[in-house]
């Protein structure tokens, strides 16, 4: 008798999108993939990669401490003393005494009742937006956000409306509507203070007359700010002398305190609550302690010498300045983030090649990043990047941009 004729059945397979997945490989294949070089060097303003020397104008290290002898200094003796980790959560026995010393001193520094450390930025915002937001509250963020603050948005059980980049206007409007529209939750508002990518500042005084008008509460991430912006580099609040009026602000050490993990500051019993509550917290381990020592000496460097702000700002004034006057568009940055906005993807890639064979290493950013459209080099400028360093960039900047027909 002939076999039984069986029927196939055929699954939809959860790693086929991996093997439709063709755009790095076509990237790689043109010459121009950017990303996942290795550094061979120690980081700074001069590094090593792929065997070239460059200058590194693509790096968060605002005030040039990544390097400086006291911070590894400070990290290597807390390693010798504690360990090369805490080999467990905060929340049971990955509390150091030197963690409580860093977070009485940043709630000083940062001229709050409290902080909270994380392991890390993006942990932070996970953890402080998912434990504060429940299902009958409203988040509203700007459209662009950081990834860890939308992330952190769809951890919690609230609504999320979003409102166009830095437009006051339309946030007032959607602000309204989510007032208007949900009475029984609370809502809250968070955006970046210097956004990481356009190098804008959030217009703090408009957003805070709002939401006391509707009665919301503001969260404020100053990872790109603490450090840079406030008389004292306290951050977007303390810039705009609005301190008292921003219930949280969060911030990392990876920036301008030269090291690893994040923070959150504000209110004392606000910052009890998010301890006992956010998840990022209570299931990761601890920032080891080299992490913790070097964000203090960092700390303590940043406030003993303002003249490092001083000199970071007369540098992204000046490449501010020499990229306008070169014709290049540079979005609204007001900070050290300053972009040179290209378009297509493609073509950004492609400066940035030319970038990195002339000596020069930037990042080119695409969508999600930025807009569709709106691909961009993000160059960034620290305190210790001298003026031979800033000619040289700009010599190459110009070089290429005409080249590549930005430039007339």
């Amino acid at each position: 008798m002939p076999p039984e004729n069986k029927t196939v059945t055929t699954f939809p397979d959860l790693f086929e999108k991996c093997y439709n997945y063709t755009a790095a490989k076509k990237v790689m294949e043109m010459g121009i993939y950017p990303y996942f070089r290795p550094v061979q060097s120690a980081p700074g303003d001069e590094v090593v990669i792929d065997g070239r020397k460059c200058i590194m104008v693509g790096s968060n290290n605002y005030l040039g401490l990544v390097n400086d002898p006291r911070v590894k200094e400070a990290a290597a003796a807390a390693s010798n003393k504690f360990g090369s980790g805490c080999t467990g959560s905060r929340f049971l026995n990955g509390t150091l005494d030197l963690h409580l010393e860093l977070e009485e001193r940043l709630a000083k520094f940062m001229h709050k009742e409290a902080v909270l450390i994380f392991s890390t930025g993006f942990q932070t915002n996970l953890g402080a937006i998912s434990s504060l937001v429940g299902k009958n509250d409203t988040i509203i963020l700007d459209r662009q956000d950081h990834a860890c603050i939308v992330d952190g948005a769809r951890l919690s059980y609230g609504k999320i409306l979003r409102f166009a980049h830095n437009d006051m206007e339309d946030f007032r409007r959607v602000l309204k509507s989510a007032r208007n529209s949900n009475g029984r939750g609370g809502i809250l508002v968070v955006v970046d203070g210097v956004f990481s990518m356009e190098g804008d500042i959030i217009k703090l005084p408009e957003l805070v007359e709002a939401c006391k008008e509707f009665g919301a509460r503001i969260m404020v991430d100053d990872a790109h700010s603490v450090g840079v912006l406030g008389p004292t580099g306290a951050g977007t609040a303390e810039h705009f002398d609005l301190v008292d009026e921003v219930e949280l602000t969060t911030g990392t050490f990876s920036k301008s305190f030269a090291s690893l993990g994040g923070f959150v500051a504000g209110d004392r019993t606000i910052v009890e609550y998010i301890k006992h509550h956010a998840r990022s917290l209570i299931f990761s381990a601890s920032i080891p302690p080299a992490n913790a020592a070097a964000a203090l000496k960092a700390l303590d460097i940043l406030q003993a010498e303002p003249e490092r702000r001083e000199r970071l700002w007369k540098n992204a004034t000046r490449m501010q300045r020499e990229f306008k006057d070169l014709g290049l568009n540079i979005g609204h940055t007001a900070t050290p983030i300053v972009p040179i906005v290209i378009g297509d993807d493609f073509d950004a890639f492609s400066f940035w090649k030319e970038l990195f064979e002339n000596g020069v290493f930037t990042n080119p950013v695409v969508s999600p990043a930025v807009p569709p459209g709106h691909a961009m080099i993000r160059t960034s400028y620290t305190a210790t990047h001298t003026d031979k360093h800033l000619d040289r960039v700009v010599e190459v900047v110009a070089k290429i941009g005409r080249s590549q027909g930005l430039i007339s």
